[in-house]
């Protein structure tokens, strides 16, 4: 009798490329916009050669969500297998972490109130990347949310988009977009074009929204360059403020407002800056 074949994986291997706090700023916004539930189950998908962006990110939401469980899914057996050696070696360090081999079908034992895929998109197509998102909000638990998103290798330059899932039959939702960045190490805002989603990175020309904001925002910024004399927060704060009277940036908590502002972030809704299809 033939041993059962393997199911491959859904989705193509990434270069697992990960760096300590490279997520740090998309870890931090999920854990404060993000309510889950009691016992939330949440999917870190291709984390990477090391499995130190998963371990972060379980730490930062178990700081909010105690009894949260983490599953890291990679794609490679090898990285699986380095991953796990980590958890042998630190037995009872992380309760609830765990990481198994998997790709966009999300092998676990029930749909997920979270999935944060980062970097996982960069190498597919447009086309591909919408129907990724459908696929991946899908088998979310109802009231699910997708943050996915792309960030420069040492992460002071982000993007992301958060997607939720609103009821047992939708389909994907795009919710908001989310700038974030090292203001201090930013020349201007429009240098985080190459951090779009690819659902966006190829709009970025006249006529599309998201070239008019990031066009908007560089204006903004070379007239907060004032502001430079108090500091690069000071300056972001200031393009912040000048911005928001023309773009429909979200103000209040949880993504919105000074305390966010503050760290190099801005927020709108997904609509705003949807492309034309």
């Amino acid at each position: 009798m033939c041993a059962e074949r393997v199911r491959r994986p859904e989705g193509e291997l990434t270069r697992g490329t990960t760096n300590p706090n490279r997520l740090r700023r998309q870890d931090l916004w999920t854990a404060a916009t993000t309510p889950l539930p009691p016992g939330a189950l949440v999917v870190d998908l291709g984390y990477g050669a090391s499995p130190v962006t998963a371990v972060e990110l379980y730490t930062r939401l178990r700081a909010a969500r105690p009894d949260v469980r983490v599953v890291g899914l990679e794609i490679a057996q090898d990285r699986v297998d380095a991953a796990r050696s980590f958890l042998a070696e630190h037995a009872d360090a992380y309760p609830g972490l765990s990481f198994a081999r998997g790709g966009f079908e999300l092998p676990v034992d029930r749909p997920p109130d979270l999935v944060r895929a980062a970097n996982v998109l960069r190498q597919y197509d447009e086309e591909s990347a919408w129907r990724t998102w459908d696929r991946l909000v899908e088998r979310l638990a109802p009231g699910g949310t997708l943050v996915e998103g792309t960030c420069d290798e040492i992460g002071r330059r982000h993007v992301w988009v958060a997607l939720h899932r609103a009821s047992a039959t939708g389909g994907a939702a795009p919710a908001t977009i989310t700038f974030a960045a090292s203001v201090a190490h930013l020349p201007r805002p429009s240098a985080l074009a190459e951090r779009l989603p690819k659902t966006l990175i190829h709009r970025n020309v006249p006529g599309e929204a998201v070239h008019a904001f990031l066009r908007d925002m560089d204006l903004a910024w070379a007239s907060a360059a004032p502001q430079s004399v108090f500091g690069p927060r000071q300056r972001w704060l200031a393009t912040v403020e000048q911005i928001r009277r023309t773009w429909p940036v979200l103000t209040r908590p949880p993504y919105g407002g000074v305390r966010r502002w503050r760290l190099g972030e801005i927020t709108l809704p997904w609509d705003a800056l949807a492309p034309q299809r």
